[in-house]
């Protein structure tokens, strides 16, 4: 029997033959990481349409948002991974547009649907809030089933650990930093050398899945157009704050050894709960 791809050494759960690539009609990839990321768009857009049709509005502005959305999300999110990883491109530019080698930065792609899909909004007269009341919480369905990408590339994993949810990686197959802990604490099984790490993909999977039922719970509640916009960047933001701090390959704010990600979530937070709870107040007035 060969080595198993991946493991949950603590929970008795082994995954085989864990490919990077679903299926290679006429000979070109379809990676799982893409496969997936299609899967959360699709299944986010198809609550957004249910929730239009339930308010009385127009499902097919959500698929045209979720268009924009994407193309907007794929600029921002490569550019600002360039801009915080500017070192590794700045003597060979043309490397930026290699986008099927990886880099794209999460906070930045959300920024670039969010700008491309206002102004999307914007130019057909339509309330930004109130379709963005539908929109954000649907992404984290996306992002709950998006994360699982990172799973069958090896990628985007934590620091070494030998907690209970420790994922255990061959080695050979890591797509990320592999750092000397790592190393000084291999685990061998038959024969083969893994690295334990964090499987903070799915801390955020299982986040996002969270997160968007406290939305759902709490949208009856909801009192201003844009609150529960504003909500999904509290509670996305709140939980990779935390994950952020166990994660392996952070993206550093220039010149200092604060992560990226962990600095835009805080910001996130506490400038959408001070939103929050102006607006809120103003309407006891």
């Amino acid at each position: 029997m060969n080595s198993p791809d991946i493991l949950f050494p603590h929970l008795g759960i082994v995954f085989q033959n864990v490919s990077r690539v679903v299926i290679s009609p006429f000979g070109v990839d379809i990676f799982f990481y893409g496969f997936l990321i299609t899967v959360g768009a699709a299944l986010a857009t198809w609550y957004a349409t249910r929730e239009a049709k339930r308010l009385g509005q127009d499902p097919d502005i959500y698929i045209s948002m979720l268009m924009w959305g994407l193309l907007g999300a794929l600029i921002g999110g490569r550019l600002s991974f360039v801009a915080f990883s500017w070192e590794n491109y700045r003597h060979d530019l043309m490397q930026i547009f290699m986008t099927r080698a990886g880099g794209i930065m999460f906070y930045g792609a959300v920024i670039g649907a969010v700008l491309t899909v206002c102004i999307y909004l914007r130019f057909r007269k339509l309330s930004i809030p109130t379709y963005a009341d539908v929109a954000m919480p649907a992404i984290l369905i996306g992002q709950a089933v998006g994360r699982w990408g990172n799973f069958f590339n090896r990628e985007a994993y934590g620091v070494y650990t030998d907690s209970l949810f420790a994922m255990a990686i061959r080695i050979e197959d890591a797509r990320g930093p592999i750092t000397q802990e790592m190393l000084d604490r291999l685990l061998i099984v038959d024969g083969a050398a893994y690295i334990q790490v964090h499987p903070t993909f799915l801390y955020e999977s299982v986040w996002c899945i969270v997160a968007f039922g406290l939305l759902m719970l709490y949208k009856k509640h909801s009192k201003f157009p844009g609150e529960m916009a504003l909500l999904y960047f509290t509670s996305y933001g709140f939980g990779r704050f935390f994950i952020e701090g166990f994660r392996a390959d952070q993206l550093l704010l220039w010149g200092t050894n604060i992560p990226a990600s962990q600095a835009l979530s805080a910001v996130l937070v506490l400038g959408t709960l001070a939103i929050i709870v102006y607006k809120r107040r103003r309407l006891m007035i």
